[in-house]
């Protein structure tokens, strides 16, 4: 009985999920750098492009710089996200996200 009862709830979680589709999804990927945008149904959003810094030494390293956006479910609130990944690691900033002490470059 238990089991016929978690089935059903299952079944009535995921018929109550409405479905998201990519209304928007473009990229370009070269040897040396690459982008891309995407967009769903759902309000969700990512820009993205990452970047060979110093490609012919001897220590390459990649440059990414992005943000994304994303409507929260629970508070119905929009979220923003913007950052840069590169050798300092992933710096992402936001009017949500406590600010971090400035890395000195």
């Amino acid at each position: 009985m238990k089991f016929v009862i978690v089935l059903l709830a299952v079944i009535a979680l995921a018929s109550a999920r409405p479905e998201v589709e990519i209304i928007k999804s473009e990229s370009d990927v070269q040897p040396d750098h690459y982008s891309f945008d995407m967009e769903t149904s759902d309000g969700t959003s990512r820009h993205e492009e990452g970047v060979v810094k110093d490609a012919d030494s001897e220590h390459p390293a990649l440059v990414v710089h992005g943000s994304y956006t994303y409507k929260d479910e629970h508070d119905g609130k929009e979220y923003s996200v913007s950052y840069v990944a590169d050798e300092y690691g992933f710096q992402p900033t936001g009017e949500h996200i406590p600010k971090l002490p400035a890395i000195e470059h």
